[in-house]
């Protein structure tokens, strides 16, 4: 029986961890304690799943009172980026097993302590990459490693965020890079994460560059010079463009803030918090543009960019191998592409014959059918019937910070960043 702790009842631990616990998967798990900096938020948590209303609650300072007095085995951390380290630390120094939210912390040195401290303890950290279990995703990694394209030598992938989901991240704390560790981890890791599982190389050096081109105090369509101004109350959305993108003179822009959501919808989330700050304030202090090269410990390249202010959303994704090519391109959140889009497939080009086109065999669930397969292996074990591992564990989370980190740090320096001497580290230059 897992004995489960939740630290960070956030909108993301409700339905991605308690609700499918609660519904799915309560013969072998149980949560028997919540944990948050915020008693607004864990209100709302026993509001929201009244079967949860006898369930003690904690604060940070009491994480080690919590461990004793409940006796959990594992412990679920879904709280802001900057705080995953100090409950991921926690839990193994208790030799708790660990499942965490991406990113699994915010910086390369963290990272590096999670790893040390997971080698002296009995707990195990899992980092909850749904991504990898994508339909179209896991159909990659079985052509690679099928051999279909051979022995790969580079990576083309250019992922398109759009104005509505782009700009949510410069409402929030995500905007700080003290709390998020900016975008090129808090985002950019699900995408790493993709690139070093399909390839099964470990990234040695990157190069990239990064600006902030669309938001902050110098965006090009600030309707004005005027900080602390907030989406709700604003006295110029009829003057910002991408507010009214979304919404009209009679209706407000549900902000996309992934906040929990009481049930009128009326009362505060958080206490002392609101998640629809202006996306030009002059606190901004991440970028919103990169690119990036990284090269692999076997030979491959990786070609990278993602825009956080593109007029629609999803990726254009190709490998190439010494045997072939494979292509596809995926058009995200349908409802808000301005235009007809096709089915995605997968193109397989061989380096000599006729292309082939593969039709996915796709399932039902949020991030492309992968949040109800990762549920399931955190839940009820590793599937036995996949050939192939799929769950990602402590090394894979620190690889993708740490490429997440040498983008951003290459960028302010123009100099290419060993991923090794990231993880070595122990001094985080403030750039």
């Amino acid at each position: 029986m897992k004995k489960i702790v939740v630290c960070g009842i956030s909108n993301r631990a409700l339905g991605m961890f308690i609700e499918p616990v609660l519904n799915d998967f309560h013969e072998g798990n149980q949560i028997v304690g919540l944990l948050d900096v915020d008693p607004r938020r864990l209100e709302l948590c026993k509001e929201i799943y009244p079967v949860l209303s006898n369930v003690p609650v904690y604060y940070p300072e009491q994480f080690q009172q919590m461990v004793e007095e409940i006796a959990p085995n594992t412990v679920i951390v879904a709280s802001r980026d900057n705080t995953h380290i100090e409950y991921i630390l926690q839990g193994l120094a208790n030799d708790l097993d660990v499942i965490t939210e991406k990113p699994m912390v915010t910086t390369a040195e963290d990272a590096r302590k999670v790893m040390e401290a997971e080698a002296t303890s009995a707990g195990n950290v899992t980092v909850a990459f749904n991504y990898r279990y994508n339909a179209f995703h896991r159909k990659i990694k079985e052509l690679i490693l099928d051999g279909k394209i051979g022995r790969i030598t580079s990576v083309d992938l250019n992922w398109y965020i759009d104005t509505y989901h782009g700009a949510s991240y410069f409402k929030r704390w995500n905007r700080k890079r003290e709390l998020s560790g900016g975008l090129s981890i808090h985002k950019s890791t699900h995408h790493f994460d993709l690139i070093n599982w399909w390839l099964d190389q470990n990234p040695v050096e990157v190069f990239a560059y990064g600006a902030l081109n669309y938001y902050g105090k110098d965006g090009e369509l600030n309707p004005s010079p005027t900080d602390n101004r907030y989406c709700g109350t604003c006295s110029e959305q009829l003057n910002c463009d991408y507010y009214m993108r979304w919404s009209n003179r009679r209706h407000s822009l549900k902000v996309k803030d992934d906040h929990i959501k009481s049930d009128s919808d009326k009362e505060p989330s958080y206490s002392n918090y609101r998640p629809d700050a202006c996306i030009f304030d002059h606190e901004i202090d991440i970028e919103d543009t990169y690119v990036a090269t990284v090269k692999y410990d076997k030979g491959a390249f990786l070609s990278y960019s993602i825009n956080f202010s593109v007029p629609y959303e999803g990726y254009r994704l190709a490998i190439n191998g010494t045997k072939g090519r494979i292509e596809t391109t995926e058009y995200h959140e349908p409802s808000r592409v301005p235009f007809p889009i096709p089915e995605q497939t997968i193109d397989y080009y061989p380096l000599f014959g006729s292309k082939e086109t593969i039709h996915v065999v796709q399932s039902k669930g949020a991030h492309g059918g992968g949040d109800p397969l990762i549920q399931e292996e955190l839940f009820l074990g590793v599937d036995p019937t996949r050939p192939y591992k799929i769950l990602a564990g402590a090394e894979a989370g620190a690889y993708s910070i740490a490429v997440g980190e040498g983008v951003w740090k290459s960028s302010k320096t123009n100099q290419p960043v060993r991923v090794d001497e990231l993880l070595q580290s122990t001094v985080i230059k403030d750039y």
